[in-house]
């Protein structure tokens, strides 16, 4: 990593681009410590798909724990079909009548 004052930042724009765009981690020093880091675009997507990829494997983990505590509602597939055509409101109604206490 590589750490610069921001008015260096500025002047050397396009050799600060060059290095980021080389795989250099830049970090740019700013007053009151608001300091920034620059990173190119492709380990910017990297870090998104890390965390998008976190996001889904917790909620993954979380379906799996209800599994587990039997938090979960089963039909048939003619009460999946008869769902099909209902607004959402029906279809929490036709639930409630018809699973509740399972």
């Amino acid at each position: 990593m590589i750490a610069i004052k921001s008015i260096d930042f500025r002047n050397d724009f396009k050799k600060v681009s060059e290095l980021v765009n080389s795989g250099e981690i830049v970090l740019i020093s700013r007053p009151r410590n608001e300091n920034l880091v620059v990173i190119s675009e492709r380990e910017y997507n990297e870090l998104e798909k890390a965390r998008r990829n976190s996001e889904y494997l917790a909620m993954i983990d979380k379906s799996s724990k209800e599994v587990d505590a039997g938090k979960v509602i089963t039909f048939t597939s003619d009460e999946l079909f008869a769902m099909e055509s209902m607004v959402a409101e029906d279809v929490k109604a036709y639930i409630t009548k018809t699973h509740s206490g399972k």
